[in-house]
């Protein structure tokens, strides 16, 4: 074990990308090595970290050569923070290898050929494309090597940022993060500021105590901003001092809310949100439609670009007006809506309680009275009793988690036997594979790759199959 942990592999040229943004290469035998920390183009020396019978998997320890994709890094904790892994990519050969990577996996894994691929949908702005981001506090931060070295004392141990990849306890301490625009760096910068002036306690993770534990802020397209904290515990004098302080300084906070949470996660979805300023949400507005969004609320957090893939859904699905269109794992109905107008009815089916209602709230909100909404666990709710009572789908649009579909679920539309399936997907390995179990009675016409995270290899497909 130990000889197969001081493997190093020499001259490794990394030849394109992988899963997961790892880069591919190939030893002198024809062994297949994943790269971390390396990109495509790159001559590298690797250290092995896991050595299996077809592949190695390791880090790039030494870069012999430079790839002529590499681009210099923006931002100072690039290869630290672990948010945006091709940071030092060209963009324009980051969406090559994202189209690459549906391609291949839909040939591949689906076993599908003969179909369509659009051009790659590229995201117009590259930095500052959140409208969510969330942070953690840390009374231990995480040191970097010299300061780990270094024979000091180090006294300013308090974080405000994200957490080191694989080391959940640890938080870097943020200066600087090129996702979301401005005033999110300003406020982070602030409240960080503010509560080591003001002595506040900042959480500790291993032994669960504290004041101040994680932040979350969002915006709409209006530059209208929420503040989120949760606190472990309350210290209504501390707080109300610091929300009154960001209130003062940033006119653009609409609206502030808090929660108390001693749990041991910082999940806020059993939750009780506490209005400190304003109404406790923002509204958003997608070419008409207008969307309440709460602390709880799921959004797409490249707004822009998601108003793009919803505009190639609805174009994909190609409504005369006289269709039913259902839409599974329909969250809080954004795309169900986004359709609804050019659509006789949609059907919406959701797992998730809060989102139908907020669903169902949005479709009164925008006055679509051909909108109807079904909770449960889509495996279960979309049965044989759900199609004898429904009318059946013209259109289906599905737009599952990264796991994909349940394969009863598969089975369901193969029975409702809609015309069309417009498959929205977040990860196209487990979407070829769903559409793998339908070639038999749908032709795949073509698909249609969007990136909505540039600086990172996570890329959506859209997908249109016709019945035969």
């Amino acid at each position: 074990m130990k000889k197969k942990r001081n493997i190093i592999l020499e001259n490794i040229k990394l030849l394109t990308a992988g899963a997961k943004g790892v880069a591919i290469g190939k030893t002198e035998d024809g062994k297949t090595v994943l790269v971390s920390g390396a990109i495509p183009g790159d001559v590298v020396n690797v250290r092995v970290k896991k050595a299996k019978s077809k592949y190695y998997e390791g880090e790039a320890v030494d870069i012999l050569e430079k790839s002529p994709f590499r681009v210099d890094s923006k931002c100072i904790h690039f290869g630290v923070c672990g948010g945006c892994k091709w940071q030092n990519m060209s963009y324009e050969k980051q969406l090559d290898f994202k189209q690459e990577e549906v391609y291949n996996n839909i040939k591949r894994i689906g076993g599908l050929d003969d179909f369509e691929t659009i051009s790659i949908l590229g995201s117009e702005q590259e930095y500052f494309y959140r409208n969510k981001m969330e942070f953690s506090f840390s009374n231990a931060r995480w040191l970097t090597v010299d300061e780990v070295n270094s024979e000091d004392n180090i006294n300013d141990r308090n974080a405000l940022g994200f957490h080191i990849p694989g080391m959940w306890s640890k938080i870097l301490n943020l200066k600087e993060c090129f996702l979301q625009e401005e005033p999110s760096n300003t406020i982070r910068l602030a409240v960080k500021e503010y509560g080591d002036k003001h002595g506040l306690d900042f959480f500790d993770v291993r032994n669960q105590e504290g004041f101040l534990r994680t932040l979350m802020m969002r915006q709409n397209s209006h530059g209208e901003w929420m503040v989120l904290f949760q606190l472990y515990r309350e210290e209504k004098e501390n707080r109300e001092s610091l929300f009154n302080f960001l209130l003062e300084t940033f006119p653009q906070i609409k609206t502030l809310v808090y929660a108390i949470n001693p749990k041991q996660n910082d999940s806020i979805y059993d939750l009780d949100i506490n209005v400190y300023s304003g109404e406790g949400f923002l509204m958003e507005e997608m070419d008409g439609l207008k969307f309440k969004i709460g602390p709880k609320s799921f959004f797409q957090t490249n707004y822009k670009q998601a108003l793009e893939l919803y505009r190639k859904t609805l174009e994909f699905a190609d409504l005369k007006g006289d269709e039913v269109v259902y839409d599974l794992y329909t969250g809080t109905g954004t795309i169900a809506q986004y359709v609804a107008r050019k659509a006789k009815q949609v059907i919406g089916i959701e797992s998730v309680q809060e989102a139908i209602d907020a669903a169902i709230e949005h479709a009164e909100l925008n006055g679509l009275t051909n909108c109807t909404f079904y909770c449960g666990d889509m495996k279960d709710i979309f049965n044989d009793e759900f199609l004898a009572n429904h009318p059946k789908a013209d259109v289906l649009i599905t737009d599952p988690p990264r796991d994909g579909m349940h394969q009863k679920v598969v089975e369901q539309i193969l029975k409702l036997s809609p015309e069309k399936v417009v498959y929205v997907s977040c990860n196209s390995a487990t979407q070829a594979r769903d559409l793998a179990l339908m070639k038999e009675h749908y032709t795949l016409v073509k698909i249609l790759p969007v990136d909505m995270f540039p600086q990172t290899h996570h890329v959506e497909n859209i997908a249109l199959l016709i019945k035969k």
